[in-house]
């Protein structure tokens, strides 16, 4: 994919979307963001691990450093390639699958730091998530970004689980 000359690196991000079976259905893990700004949101809030892609990094490595990083674990295997898609907000995503088990009890989130409460000169230090499960394509069909869903398509497409 060719992307404008005028793309701000923050515009680019890359991550993994990890999957597993429970008896025979399909789930993917999400994320929820951390922050106050995501606090009370839950509908149309969930999403993939992602980040943006460091100078001199490939997408690949981008993906598996990032989910790495907001997971807090190591992903076992190699992560394929799953679409590309830009978010409602503009951002290009790059996104893999990887069928991978995790206990969400045993994530661990990088932390990020911010301005908080707005204006107030003081700084606090947020999880870049708060959370993460186990869900079905439907119910992620409510809680995930609507701009991502194409990823849940995507990852039903290429394991011929398309209902």
């Amino acid at each position: 994919m060719r992307y404008p000359a005028t793309m701000r690196k923050a515009d680019h991000s890359a991550g993994v979307l990890l999957y597993h079976r429970s008896g025979s259905a399909l789930e993917v893990l999400l994320v929820h963001p951390g922050g106050p700004f995501w606090r009370n949101r839950q509908t149309g809030a969930w999403q993939i691990p992602k980040g943006l892609i460091e100078d001199g990094e490939d997408a690949a490595t981008a993906a598996k450093r990032e989910t790495e990083e907001e997971l807090g674990l190591e992903l076992i295997g190699t992560p394929e390639p799953l679409a590309v898609i830009r978010q409602a907000n503009g951002k290009i995503v790059e996104a893999y699958a990887l069928e991978q088990d995790v206990d969400p009890a045993l994530i661990r989130s990088n932390l990020f730091t911010m301005e908080w409460p707005p204006r107030s000169g003081r700084t606090a230090e947020f999880p870049e998530i708060d959370t993460a499960r186990w869900v079905t394509p439907e119910e992620a069909s409510t809680l995930m970004l609507k701009s991502q869903l194409p990823l849940i398509d995507a990852l039903r497409e290429r394991l011929g689980d398309v209902a």
